[in-house]
């Protein structure tokens, strides 16, 4: 059979169903490509700064819609409540998140909740290698920058011994502070104190800058999308089979004549003989 597939019309047609495959191939990528779609497209309204007392109230639950927006809020730190989260990259290092409590003005305060009246909320204000390289907050009234984020949760079982956190969890900081607090963080991009931005971004230090972006949309599958890749990656294979299949034939025909040309000089060749051996 090899002998029938290497006749030049066989090759130039195995050529030709190898580039059929190859299209088929690459449209079942595209297709495999579509049937992961997000479920809402990159808002870009979330990197316009609103102001925080407008977005999200302390108290009640945060939504799904208020995530990632980029907020601003006037206040205070107390550098009495900051605590480090370990196990946090920055650049593939493994450090600490530097995360202070921060005095919101013009919160409506939780009365009942917290032995302050203040309302606050966390901020993950930057990243250090070293838990000695854990400075203080900026002092006095800021304009504080920064992206909402939700609350994460505490790890379970685990003692996270003084002066830190297992996470930046709104439930586990609230009990450390003992503060009545907005349900979610701010990762902040900016502390402006006096018109000068004091941030880590900005100044250099071994503070360094979160640089948080927003997280990227929940993936849902389009199942008739995934079944024309898987569609045309049959496809693909059947141009090599109907190739086979004709090459098949082919040599399946040169058997059949070689077989009738056999069978064409049998007859002769026994007349022959049967005249040769009559008396």
């Amino acid at each position: 059979m090899w002998k029938t597939a290497l006749k030049p019309r066989w090759i130039a047609g195995l050529i030709f169903a190898i580039a059929v495959s190859g299209v088929f191939v690459l449209l079942s990528q595209w297709q495999f490509g579509r049937s992961t779609q997000p479920e809402t497209p990159v808002n870009p309204a979330t990197e316009n700064v609103k102001a925080l007392t407008e977005t999200l109230q302390p108290g009640t639950f945060f939504h799904g819609s208020v995530a990632d927006q980029m907020v601003t809020a006037a206040g205070t730190y107390d550098p009495a409540k900051q605590v480090l989260v370990p196990g946090r990259l920055y650049n593939g290092e493994s450090g600490y998140w530097v995360v202070s409590a921060f005095a919101v003005s013009g919160a409506p305060a939780l009365t009942g909740v917290a032995a302050s009246p203040q309302t606050w909320i966390p901020v993950a204000r930057g990243w250090v290698a070293d838990p000695a390289d854990a400075a203080a907050p900026p002092s006095g009234t800021l304009e504080l920058t920064g992206r909402l984020l939700p609350s994460e949760a505490p790890l379970p079982e685990t003692a996270p011994g003084p002066g830190r956190a297992t996470a930046v969890s709104v439930a586990e900081l609230i009990n450390y502070w003992d503060v009545s607090s907005y349900p979610g963080f701010v990762a902040a991009t900016a502390e402006i104190s006096n018109g000068s931005d004091v941030s880590p971004a900005a100044v250099a230090g071994p503070l360094k800058p979160l640089r948080i972006g927003p997280q990227p949309p929940a993936q849902q599958i389009n199942w008739l999308n995934l079944f024309y890749s898987l569609e045309w990656v049959v496809f693909a294979g059947f141009a090599i089979f109907i190739w086979w299949r004709l090459v098949k034939d082919d040599h399946r025909r040169d058997l059949e004549d070689e077989f009738d040309d056999g069978h064409h000089h049998s007859p002769a060749s026994s007349d022959q003989l049967q005249q040769k051996v009559q008396p």
